[in-house]
């Protein structure tokens, strides 16, 4: 049976205190009280009146509710790109890994076209894997519709499945919905691999033995640390940022994996899942970033960020390596397990976010049967 060990997990954090003791929001402004019967609201000797102070007010406020979001990630971003840094100048350096050939087990990348997703999918192959990719054009994360189809298709192949790998992904998009009308960061980061993995997970329950458990890797990033889990707006209708769009889908996917661990464990399956943070990874989902921004990144990158390939290491680890055989319920950050923020391990709030989803994605609330 697999067993979770986040109460053990050794804290080896990739970012600076400074960085996680940012604020983590603020308030919304006070709505103004419309003006008593006969009030005078002109303005008086050149200064406002109480209109045009209270919309400077609004004004204000919006602006900082988007820029804190952009300040807290930059923040983290930077953070995580000077300790890659840092660990790159170390003298000498750990050997690359050696895992053990695959034997033709089944795995599903999604996203495994480009950047970090295809570089799993390479080295999974040359382990002897036999591995489906996933990409937009055969199984739109953004389409609830088109996953199902997708599953139905993996279905009738009547192959078995021993590992799944979450890993694709939009960040920084403007303001847009996915076909089915969610915000397209909750919706394809978060919602689109939420309902692929429940819907593929009695295929992974039914391919997993004792002695080889069945594997669900999921990505995430380091941005999960500063973000904020809004359960009464997931969709960010009230103020927009997509900063704080994209950290709350990556916090919702750590949630996600950790309830998703403690229902495997609770039903005896053997299955493990587990989530996995690559670093700061020059790919192209940098594109939708300030223009002030990708100049730095294009001075930078090679020093500080890491290779598609290098950043697929974590997740080539978590899919293969013998130590964590029945091991699940755990973050790994450069091969190494690593506490996550201390709100993903609310199990209440895990707990509300997975009912949450499957109201969402119209599937069954197995995870309410436990409690």
């Amino acid at each position: 049976m697999p067993r979770s060990e986040r109460q053990s997990v050794r804290a080896v954090q990739p970012v600076t205190a400074a960085a996680l003791s940012l604020p983590l929001g603020v308030g919304s402004a006070a709505a103004p009280r419309p003006p008593s019967p006969g009030a005078d609201t002109h303005t008086h000797r050149g200064a406002p009146g109480p209109r045009p102070r209270a919309e400077g007010r609004e004004a204000a406020m919006s602006l900082l509710s988007r820029a804190l979001p952009a300040l807290r990630l930059y923040c983290i971003g930077l953070a995580v790109a000077l300790h890659q840094l840092l660990r790159r100048l170390r003298p000498g350096g750990a050997p690359a890994p050696v895992f053990p050939t695959q034997n033709g087990n089944v795995a599903i990348v999604t996203g495994g076209a480009k950047g970090i997703g295809y570089h799993t999918v390479k080295h999974l192959a040359r382990l002897g894997m036999h591995v489906i990719i996933v990409e937009f054009l055969h199984c739109d994360l953004a389409s609830m519709k088109s996953i199902r189809e997708f599953v139905q298709q993996f279905r009738a192949k009547n192959c078995p499945l021993h590992v799944l790998v979450n890993n694709a992904g939009v960040m920084l998009v403007p303001e847009r919905k996915t076909e089915d009308g969610f915000e397209e960061h909750f919706g394809l980061n978060y919602l689109g691999h939420f309902l692929l993995t429940n819907l593929l997970l009695e295929t992974l329950k039914q391919s997993g033995t004792r002695s080889r458990n069945a594997r669900v890797i999921t990505v995430s990033s380091a941005t999960h640390y500063v973000g904020r889990l809004h359960l009464n707006d997931l969709q960010s209708r009230c103020s927009y940022s997509p900063h704080g769009a994209y950290a709350q889908s990556k916090l919702a996917l750590v949630l996600f994996t950790y309830r998703l661990q403690h229902l495997i464990t609770a039903d005896g399956s053997h299955v493990t899942a587990n989530v996995v943070d690559p670093g700061v990874v020059n790919t192209e989902l940098y594109k939708n970033v300030c223009w002030a921004t990708k100049v730095v990144k294009w001075m930078t990158a090679w020093l500080c960020f890491k290779t598609p390939e290098e950043g697929a290491s974590t997740s080539i680890y978590a899919a293969v390596s013998p130590e964590l055989e029945g091991v699940g319920g755990i973050y790994l950050y450069n091969e190494q397990r690593t506490k996550s923020t201390d709100v993903s391990y609310d199990e209440e709030l895990q707990r509300r976010l997975w009912t949450e989803s499957c109201k969402m994605t119209r599937i069954s609330d197995v995870g309410s049967r436990d409690l």
